[in-house]
């Protein structure tokens, strides 16, 4: 039997030794399910898309009940960069080109509801995240710097977005003093947090609206029908409604999902504090992440630590030494902390695409499923579980939008897209290595 990701490079029902872990507002763990139970909806997954989708489904009246394999926040939704990016994944000049004018518009409309709704429920369950305005966007060629320059103009000028800033070498450098980098922008209409605590928080405002959650409870079977049937090693969900919120994790639960929605990891260090340093690395406290293919991205945390997220790995393991992985990206940015220690070093699974955009589906008349959010997903997979609880309650405009986005399976099945992917990253690497 292959290898389930669940278990590749974790230890069951806990969470990965990060920086974030180390500093959550902890929560006691849920009960894994026991016998039967009966939901108006069954919600596999417990990150955001899951948390966010029962949340608004229990604010509505539904009868919800959320299986988590391991803990809420387990996945990417608690390991990412904290980035709260703006739009969508893919560019709004990409997107134009892929769903025309009228529905790029909507979409870039839904990103911006995307930011909007994590911050009102930060604000309104009061969560204790450290959200925070401002990602700058890097360029590490004059080519780079120039195609972000004209996209924050594209931007103003069809969209209205009036909260980027255009940095030349010297803009750029007085907030990030990397040799690395020639410019790029500050979007103040973007944000950081804490991820996981971002997650947690969102689990005690679905539990307190009456959201019976189960951790470590692995869904093994789903039988579909009128009456969907969700069944785990000790326990089974009756429901009328099924939300796959699975995004790396999904495993052989459904296949239209898996041969569009892909499995990759990414790697995080956070440094030892930098005290007098800091200034050798963010002169502001804002995010930021860079135009390469295999994307760099950092920020500070709380303690003046360097977060750095970089180098991508394909199937199921991690590599086995995280700490050269991270370090070496890291390192071309930022030449003088290369020999600084680092105190947590973590992997974790998102998903891809092949569009780079999130694929939300129906696959029945009463199972729905959102992933791939391709490194966006702070934003995206919160508002994806909202729109997937309004379709449940009869409010499909905002789902039907994003169901509406082309969708590709990987070419040659689950066999060939791991060696095809890698073939793709290789040379995507070589050209951000040669500044193509």
């Amino acid at each position: 039997m292959a290898l389930n990701l669940l278990d590749a490079n974790d230890a069951p029902g806990r969470y990965p030794d990060s920086w974030y872990a180390a500093t959550a507002v902890t929560l006691a763990p849920f009960a894994p399910l026991q016998g039967e139970t009966r939901a108006d909806v069954c919600v596999v997954g417990g990150g955001y898309t899951g948390l966010s989708a029962a949340l608004h489904l229990a604010e509505a009246g539904r009868r919800v009940v959320l299986l988590e394999a391991h803990r809420v926040g387990f996945g990417a939704s608690g390991r990412n960069g904290g980035q709260l990016g703006s739009g969508q994944r893919k560019d709004q000049i990409a997107l134009e080109a892929l769903v025309g004018a009228q529905d790029a518009a909507r979409l870039w409309q839904m990103g911006e509801d995307s930011k909007a709704l994590v911050r009102a429920l930060v604000e309104r369950h009061g969560i204790d995240c450290a959200l925070k305005s401002g990602i700058a966007w890097a360029g590490s060629t004059r080519g780079d710097v120039d195609d972000i320059h004209r996209y924050a103009e594209h931007l103003a000028r069809r969209y209205g977005y009036d909260r980027i800033e255009t940095l030349d070498a010297a803009g750029f450098a007085a907030l990030c003093p990397s040799p690395d980098y020639k410019g790029g922008m500050l979007d103040m209409g973007a944000g950081h947090l804490h991820p996981l605590n971002f997650a947690l928080g969102l689990a005690r405002a679905a539990a307190a609206a009456g959201v019976q959650i189960h951790e470590t409870s692995r869904v093994t079977s789903i039988a579909e029908g009128t009456q969907i049937t969700v069944s785990t090693s000790s326990g089974s969900v009756r429901a009328d409604n099924l939300i796959l919120a699975c995004n790396g994790y999904l495993g052989g639960l459904n296949g239209q999902v898996a041969a569009r929605v892909m499995p990759i990891n990414n790697f995080v260090a956070a440094t030892e504090p930098l005290g007098a340093r800091v200034g050798e690395v963010l002169r502001r406290d804002i995010a930021v992440s860079d135009a390469r293919f295999v994307v760099n991205y950092f920020r500070l945390s709380a303690d003046n630590r360097l977060l750095f997220g970089g180098g991508e790995s394909y199937g199921y393991r991690f590599p086995r030494n995280l700490d050269a992985v991270v370090r070496k990206p890291m390192a071309q940015i930022f030449p003088h902390l290369r020999d600084i220690r680092f105190d947590h070093v973590w992997g974790g699974t998102l998903a891809i695409t092949m569009k780079r955009m999130p694929y939300l589906a129906r696959l029945a008349p009463n199972v729905l499923s959102a992933s791939g959010y391709s490194g966006h997903g702070v934003g995206t997979a919160t508002h994806a579980g909202q729109l997937m609880a309004l379709a449940i309650t009869g409010e499909t405009d905002g789902f039907d939008t994003m169901a509406r986005v082309p969708s590709s399976p990987f070419p040659g099945g689950p066999s060939m897209r791991t060696p095809l992917l890698i073939l793709a990253m290789t040379w995507f690497a070589l050209r951000d290595r040669l500044g193509l």
